[in-house]
């Protein structure tokens, strides 16, 4: 199971290489990609988002599960923001990865330095 950053997506949706061979591995694999809703957020969020921007997020989003903020994602972001002084947005990704046992997938390593978090940098 793989769980993608904003920045994953990004490079993905833009055509980079290792995001979009990475992408196609996972669906090959017939394995699941968890995207979290502070991500969706993130994604949709750009100030001058055109409608085909929209719709190519909304194609993507669409093969992937989304994973809402509750009170155990929470707990756990709440955690590694105090003991790792890391983003809110960066902190709800990490303890998304850790709640679904996923590796994260990001080009942002040196924001997920705990151990608990399995990085995968395109």
């Amino acid at each position: 199971m793989y769980l993608f950053d904003t920045n994953a997506v990004i490079y993905f949706l833009s055509g980079e290489e290792k995001a979009v061979a990475l992408v196609k591995k996972i669906l090959e694999e017939n394995k699941t990609i968890y995207v979290p809703t502070i991500v969706r957020l993130e994604l949709f969020s750009k100030s001058d988002l055109t409608l085909i921007e929209q719709n190519t997020i909304s194609d993507f989003l669409s093969f992937t599960i989304e994973i809402s903020l509750d009170k155990t994602i929470a707990d756990i972001a709440s955690a590694i923001r105090r003991n790792f002084k890391t983003k809110v947005a960066d902190s709800i990704v990490a303890a998304s990865a850790i709640y679904t046992n996923s590796f994260l997938v990001t080009r942002n390593v040196k924001d997920f330095k705990m151990k608990d978090v399995r990085v995968i940098k395109i």
